[in-house]
């Protein structure tokens, strides 16, 4: 199925279980079906801390098992008598198929096959080459904000730098680089459902394009391989990957490598600049970036929650999880356990690295691009902090509509003058 006819599909699934979320939240109260619906979360936190007091693990009103306990989260992810499928509060039975297309949704020997096929050109040794087209991308998209005085950190830095790198990786040409940013920014747009007959139209057109442009370059690199990730994928890597599997891969690597990243740089400059004492060290010495990086992911994390279904029966927190349920483990409630971390609720970068946050999941599923949003957001904030010390939030900041991704979608910032009221 195409990616467009995927996402239709997703968001009638998504928009049925609104209403139920919203009756779960509103009449009865069920923190976690709050944490999908407006005002709660916009600050999801708080209801985090109302499903800690009811113990380790707890059942929502779906009947899905629930935690923010990190030691249980943390077993629940590395646990291999846990498989990964669609919860019930996001994904309809009918999507399961589209879900397992990509290696998101699957177990080995599928997931071990596709990841391996992808691994080496998103790990650290890879990575570190694209370093200096990360540092060029970074200072160029700078030049621009810098002499516009103000800019909006999301649309002038944090979606651009992703989807540049992406299409270095991916082996776009160059002539198609501006489309390719255009279509893939649609499709990343998305991820939270579609809300109206005009996005619907521009996701449609774009996740065409894509489509197109991606099956182009399968054949073309297959005649005339190049240095690039998909010519290995077509051609080293042709007993790995299946002709059906490859556009549903390179979909999963663009939206997950695209959104991960934007909404990691999104929310450690939010967060630094909501924290004078933070950015205030961090201008002093920009080497302390990557800390400043990794202490987002622990704070507030861009993917907030992972599914888990029990393969087996399981002792777990206290409570027996029968084969076949499911548990929802809240990442970024997970991220602030007090008995995990000392004074989980602040912002620290020096804080001393003493206990795992699990932003990127765990076990065997841990995010295979990690290495790439951990360069690119270091690499980001390093030179926001060097070339412009004096930054400030310069208006309403507005966040994303979604209780699994976190971040935001407008961060208007300044480059000199007082911090706004």
């Amino acid at each position: 199925m195409s990616t467009f006819g995927t996402f239709v599909r997703l968001t009638r699934g998504v928009q049925r279980r609104r209403w139920s979320l919203a009756a779960d939240g509103y009449l009865h109260g069920d923190p976690d079906a709050r944490l999908h619906v407006a005002p709660w979360r916009n600050d999801p936190y708080p209801l985090y801390e109302e499903l800690r007091d009811r113990g380790r693990l707890s059942r929502t009103r779906s009947g899905m098992w629930v935690s923010v306990d990190h030691e249980v989260c943390r077993d629940v992810l590395r646990d291999r008598r846990f498989g990964v499928q669609p919860d019930r509060l996001t994904v309809d039975e009918s999507l399961r198929d589209d879900f397992e297309t990509s290696f998101l949704g699957m177990d080995p020997p599928d997931h071990t096959r596709l990841r391996r096929a992808v691994q080496t050109d998103l790990g650290p040794r890879a990575v570190a080459g694209y370093r200096p087209l990360i540092e060029r991308t970074v200072d160029r998209l700078l030049d621009d904000a810098e002499r516009a005085g103000r800019f909006d950190l999301m649309t002038a830095v944090a979606g651009p730098l992703p989807l540049a790198v992406m299409a270095a990786i991916l082996g776009i040409p160059a002539d198609q680089h501006r489309a390719f940013h255009r279509h893939a920014a649609v499709l990343g747009g998305a991820i939270d459902g579609v809300r109206s007959m005009t996005q619907a139209a521009r996701l449609r057109t774009a996740t065409q394009a894509l489509d197109r442009m991606f099956t182009g370059l399968f054949a073309l690199r297959r005649r005339d391989p190049a240095d690039d990730l998909i010519s290995r994928l077509v051609t080293d890597g042709a007993g790995e990957v299946r002709d059906d599997e490859l556009l549903p891969l390179c979909n999963l690597l663009l939206v997950a490598g695209y959104e991960t990243t934007t909404n990691l740089i999104g929310n450690a400059v939010h967060a630094l600049l909501r924290n004078a004492g933070p950015w205030a060290a961090l201008t002093a010495d920009p080497a302390g970036a990557g800390a400043a990086v990794e202490e987002t992911l622990r704070f507030d994390p861009p993917v907030q929650r992972a599914g888990r279904v029990a393969r087996e029966d399981v002792e777990l927190g206290g409570h027996r999880v029968r084969a076949g349920e499911y548990v929802v483990t809240l990442i970024g409630g997970a991220n602030r356990d007090p008995a995990a971390f000392l004074d989980p609720g602040r912002f620290d970068p020096a804080r001393p690295a003493t206990t795992a946050h699990l932003a990127f999941g765990g076990g065997i599923h841990y995010c295979v691009g990690h290495p790439l949003a951990r360069l690119e957001a270091t690499v980001a904030v390093r030179r926001l902090a060097e070339r412009l010390p004096g930054l400030r939030i310069g208006g309403r900041v507005r966040r994303r509509a979604s209780g699994m991704i976190r971040g935001l979608t407008r961060l208007p910032l300044r480059a000199t003058g007082p911090q706004p009221a």
